[in-house]
């Protein structure tokens, strides 16, 4: 018989997103609802999961733009958290014959950094945990839309800099999202950006929404599910938003991120529906109108 405990890495030495990474205190953000969770480190950054959802509420990465490497991303290899059940994970059979990618919440090429070419390669492997993906749409990440070019300017911003950045990402984890295979399809993802400017922390927020821009959504959400199909999922729409916006909509506590938010939220007489590029959302065509 295997020994399993020789052939599959426990993860036990990972240490996770230093708190500390950019000086002041920024810890991970927890939960502002009583949902269990796990909070899981890797190298460089850390995934506070939801065993409930199968999917991450929040990750947080430390990214260091003057020790960033380039690995070219050979064949994916998806691996399950030794550290969870299977069954709390969603794996491959989420993704398969079907239009659903696996999309990556950290970012593998922002947490690859290292001292060493060790450290940068196991970075690398490290963003390849179930824990770390959620379901995206194929046309997005493959970056044909303004999300890829948004993280590509963040990491690039990072490199060119050396500059330190704290990235807290995850999708919007809402309770009506539509169901799919035993999980339920998150249409909304969110990033947030922190780092230092003169000295003083400062973070900005953004939002991407997935959900189809169709005259009769939950018809067509229905439809889906009696199909057995993956729900449809539309034109990617990149906003910048207020970070307290992004805190309402993912139930995740951002408090110490609101207070040094870049673009504060306007007067809550001021606030229109949600998904309005007015009010302090600010629609992203172009990747000038990104305020960092």
């Amino acid at each position: 018989m295997t020994d399993l405990s020789a052939v599959i890495d426990p993860l036990t030495d990972r240490t996770g997103y230093d708190p500390a990474f950019l000086g002041p205190q920024v810890p991970v953000p927890g939960l502002a609802t009583p949902d269990p969770t796990v909070l899981l480190r890797y190298l460089h950054y850390s995934v506070l999961f939801r065993p409930d959802r199968r999917f991450a509420a929040v990750t947080a990465l430390a990214m260091d733009g003057a020790k960033l490497v380039q690995i070219d991303r050979e064949s994916d290899r998806w691996l399950f958290d030794p550290r969870l059940p299977v069954a709390q994970q969603a794996g491959n059979a989420i993704y398969k014959d079907n239009d659903l990618d696996r999309g990556h919440l950290v970012r593998r090429t922002s947490a690859v950094w290292g001292d060493t070419p060790e450290e940068a390669q196991q970075a690398n492997d490290d963003t390849f945990y179930w824990t770390n993906a959620a379901p995206q749409a194929g046309q997005f990440n493959k970056g044909r839309e303004l999300w890829l070019g948004l993280e590509d300017f963040v990491q690039k911003h990072a490199d060119t800099f050396d500059r330190k950045l704290a990235v807290f990402a995850g999708p919007v984890l809402d309770p009506r999202d539509p169901p799919y295979r035993d999980i339920r399809v998150p249409l909304r993802f969110w990033k947030i950006v922190a780092y230092l400017q003169a000295g003083t922390l400062a973070a900005t927020g953004y939002l991407l929404d997935q959900t189809p821009l169709v005259d009769d959504l939950d018809a067509a959400l229905d439809d889906a599910a009696a199909a057995g199909e993956p729900p449809p999922l539309g034109a990617f729409r990149t906003f910048q938003v207020p970070i307290a916006d992004v805190a309402g909509l993912s139930g995740v506590v951002l408090d110490q991120l609101i207070a040094v938010d870049r673009m504060p939220a306007p007067p809550a007489e001021e606030v229109p529906a949600p998904g309005s590029a007015a009010g302090g959302w600010v629609q992203l065509r172009s990747l000038s109108d990104v305020v960092l």
